[in-house]
């Protein structure tokens, strides 16, 4: 029998969680809050990184890596960025252990306190600000434009599998400039990378914009996101971009000599994303059947499945097929052949459509006889019989199609759930069906909080595109004078 996946109706969450768990992308440890990557789960993973590495490295960016640990003193210097995450530190206090007095396990040893308390990184721009001190001399340093592919800690009380864990992967960007106005370049750039990503490998349709300053990373001057809907209508925020400013210059002492000989402090950015991609991944295409992976990023794009009743028959099919695979990967694509004798097609089915692969072929006697296949999409799952003549030409053409076909099913559904909203009794009601409202505000924190503790509901981004929003009106809570719209949802 093949794993029951949670209907999405009957409950949501649950069906995520199944998803996660049955299609192996990943599970619970034995560490609370934290989740071990399976290697199909991580395959895909590989994938983002790969392509995402390739496409910083287009900008100029080069990777480098930075220490685990961060003095607790770096946090001080900068006291909103402190602020924003003192209460996500996991803190290393003492560097030993020593069997208990009793013999019955190990203690901390008393004796082994560190001379200054260690923060596990939550984010890494003190620790690489106060490296980039002893780099940047004169203008001749800049830019610097640095990434590093990293574990992050964020001690979260409520945990869930790729969305919010303790520990997690990603990618962190920090750059240096001499001028403001490049420092904003950068960051604008590499929003626009990520939204590229997102459309046109995860086939995710995003929203891209500033963050209202209510929402901005801990520290930043401006931020940029990009914002997905999933299939319950919340909001996932899918990658950010921050201004940093001159702040953590300033709190580093981070000074240059420009083309003048005179110093001035230098200007900052961070960007990153994150295996919560991997969340996005199975909210915005996911089905009853399971995961629906869109061909650039699955491990595995075709799944070949021989359908044989006697020995001859087996070795006949699977010679064909081998002759199929050639070709496909031939032509750049992934392809397995799940030629498994002790279970049954059936089986085989419905375990490659939980785990979302595009497309698969099946094939038996009577098929490699007339010259034909069957093949399933599994965006669709609709299935059609092919001449061998040609298959894999067609194959290459149908895996762009529903590489497409997954983004337009995506951006409907989105369309479909986003409205301009004037009344704020109509808000109330239609947040909580799960839309995107495209609202007027005021642009005070005031009324921003209001709505978020009336409603739960927060400004996602003050788009840049993706919509026309820049009109007079008056805001959607407090009445007062508005010069665009922005987008509410409530969100992950």
């Amino acid at each position: 029998m093949a794993k029951e996946v949670t209907r999405r109706s009957d409950n949501y969450s649950q069906w995520y969680n199944d998803l996660a768990l049955k299609a192996d992308l990943a599970e619970q440890s034995a560490v609370r809050g934290c989740m071990v990557i399976k290697p199909y789960g991580y395959a895909i993973w590989e994938k983002m990184q790969s392509i995402l590495d390739k496409m910083f490295k287009e900008t100029g960016v080069r990777n480098a890596y930075f220490p685990l640990f961060i003095p607790k003193s770096f946090f001080s210097r900068e006291a909103e960025h402190v602020a924003g995450f003192a209460k996500e530190c996991a803190v290393v206090t003492h560097h030993r252990l020593m069997n208990s007095p009793d013999g019955n396990g190990v203690v901390v040893d008393p004796d082994a306190k560190l001379e200054e308390e260690l923060i596990v990184r939550p984010t890494s721009e003190t620790i690489i600000w106060s490296t980039y001190k002893n780099w940047i001399k004169s203008w001749r340093d800049l830019p610097i434009l640095c990434n590093q592919w990293c574990n992050v800690v964020r001690w979260e009380m409520r945990t869930r599998l790729f969305l919010r864990t303790a520990e997690f992967l990603w990618q962190e960007g920090h750059t240096a400039h001499a001028t403001a106005l490049e420092a904003e370049a950068e960051a604008n750039r590499m929003v626009r990378v990520y939204a590229e990503f997102a459309r046109e490998i995860m086939a995710l349709p995003v929203i891209m914009g500033h963050k209202s300053p209510n929402e901005r990373f801990a520290g930043a001057l401006d931020t940029l996101t990009i914002e997905a809907m999933m299939q319950d209508g919340k909001a996932l925020q899918a990658g950010t971009s921050h201004f940093l400013g001159q702040n953590f210059a300033k709190s580093f002492d981070v000074k240059f000599a420009n083309k003048d000989g005179k110093e001035e402090y230098v200007w900052a950015t961070s960007w990153g994303v994150s295996t919560r991609l991997m969340g996005a991944l199975i909210m915005a295409h996911g089905d009853d059947n399971g995961l629906v992976l869109p061909p650039k990023l699955a491990p595995i794009q075709i799944v070949m499945v021989p359908i044989y009743k006697t020995d001859e028959e087996r070795t006949a099919t699977l010679a064909g097929l081998e002759g199929i695979r050639k070709e496909l990967e031939a032509l750049g694509h992934s392809v397995e052949i799940d030629d498994r004798d002790t279970l049954r097609p059936g089986f085989k089915f419905a375990e490659w459509e939980l785990k979302g692969v595009p497309v698969r072929l099946a094939m038996g006697a009577r098929d490699l006889a007339s010259g034909t296949v069957e093949v399933a999409r599994r965006d669709t799952l609709t299935k059609e019989t092919v001449s061998l003549d040609g298959i894999a030409s067609y194959i290459h053409t149908l895996l762009d199609d529903i590489q497409k076909s997954i983004y337009d099913k995506a951006l409907a559904f989105r369309e479909s759930r986003i409205e301009k909203c004037d009344s704020w009794e109509e808000f109330k009601e239609k947040i909580q069906t799960g839309k995107f409202l495209l609202c007027h505000w005021d642009g005070t924190v005031e009324t921003e909080q209001a709505i978020k503790d009336a409603t739960k509901a927060t400004i996602r981004c003050i788009p840049i595109d993706s919509c026309v929003c820049e009109e007079e009106g008056s805001d959607i809570f407090s009445g007062k004078p508005s010069h665009r719209r922005v987008v509410f949802a409530i969100s992950y």
